[in-house]
């Protein structure tokens, strides 16, 4: 069986990557996968820990983040879309706010 802490650590390890690419990138589709590398580390951790501890919460909550991810998604990849189509470009510098 796996330890905990190996659970831990890779979770660690996922959240600093995701945590450097949202505030070094300025691509903002590599800030947004990095949002969701964010989201990612803190399931493995949710479900690492519930099932240590044999509770099905850890799961639960890991479903909801999973869910409230995808509307997250859905609403960005619009926003990405009309800002293509106004601005031509995806750097976050260039842009400083959706009107204009």
């Amino acid at each position: 069986m796996v330890p905990l802490w190996w659970y831990i650590l890779l979770g660690v390890v996922l959240f600093v990557i995701g945590g450097a690419g949202v505030l070094l990138r300025r691509n903002i589709l590599v800030v947004l996968m990095s949002l969701e590398l964010l989201l990612n580390s803190v399931n493995i951790n949710f479900i690492a820990f519930g099932r240590y501890y044999g509770d099905f919460r850890g799961q639960i909550f890991a479903i909801f983040v999973i869910a409230i991810t995808a509307a997250e998604v859905a609403v960005a990849l619009g926003i990405l879309v009309a800002l293509v189509r106004n601005k031509s470009t995806l750097k976050v510098d260039d842009v400083t706010m959706m009107k204009g």
